[in-house]
């Protein structure tokens, strides 16, 4: 998690990246972000592929297809939905998108959706990586109730740091039980930032993601992350980060 504009899902999509490398898999990829930008910097056109987001079934099954009928629970209907018809499921990756809502009102409803849906499927990955929006209202509405480790991707403004010490509160507050809570920088962070950050923050600082042109070119392109060659130095920077956070360790 973080703000908006530090790298999030990009550092998803390369943590996924070295997941798949060193053998980790099944994964499943979580993109709770209304703009879902997670399946593109995948490699994924989900609308060709025939997925629906989240959001998109649930205006589908409670707007045009007249609601709670057919004699199920709501919950249990749009769980099953999402099963069937909202999960991409590919050689060395799953992904579940919330997607965009287009009618009013807030994202509690497809968060609720998710967080049923993801109660049947994280059972069956070795690793589910969560891309989340720039807001924090998703910590409130416990998507997740427990995850191994959180990664906050931190930008240089002091708003950043404030993120920083909020997101940790709310998290403590509202109960989701977590192993470690990391601090990572994004590529734009720098080095008289990095001596005082786990001051500051009272959180375990992993290191920086390097500023990567290829990163950049692809991101503008469309191209897909996931072909970034192993040398770039977005790659290597991940790569360092995730040993340093125990992950690919035999």
């Amino acid at each position: 998690m973080g703000r908006g504009g530090t790298g999030k899902t990009s550092f998803v999509a390369i943590m996924a990246k070295y997941l798949i490398g060193v053998g980790e898999t099944p994964i499943l990829l979580v993109d709770v972000d209304p703009d879902q930008n997670l399946a593109e910097m995948v490699g994924v056109d989900l609308e060709h592929e025939g997925i629906r987001t989240i959001a998109e079934l649930l205006t589908e099954t409670f707007i045009k297809k007249g609601g709670t009928m057919q004699g199920i629970a709501p919950a249990e209907r749009i769980e099953t939905t999402v099963l069937e018809r909202g999960l991409y499921e590919g050689d060395a990756f799953d992904l579940v998108a919330v997607g965009t809502k287009w009618i009013e009102g807030c994202y509690c409803l497809p968060d609720a959706a998710l967080k049923g849906a993801l109660l049947s499927l994280t059972k069956n990955y070795r690793y589910v990586l969560i891309d989340s929006p720039a807001g924090l209202e998703h910590l409130n509405r416990k998507i997740t109730t427990r995850v191994d480790d959180i990664f906050d991707v931190m930008g240089p403004s002091h708003k950043s740091f404030e993120h920083v010490k909020r997101a940790y509160r709310i998290i403590q507050e509202v109960g989701i039980a977590f192993e470690n809570f990391y601090i990572v920088g994004g590529c734009q962070f720098t080095e008289t930032l990095e001596r005082t950050v786990e001051e500051e923050t009272c959180q375990q600082y992993l290191g920086r993601i390097a500023f990567d042109p290829l990163v950049l070119e692809s991101v503008i392109a469309g191209r897909s992350l996931l072909d970034l060659p192993l040398g770039s130095p977005a790659c290597r920077s991940v790569v360092q980060l995730m040993e340093r956070a125990g992950y690919g360790r035999k």
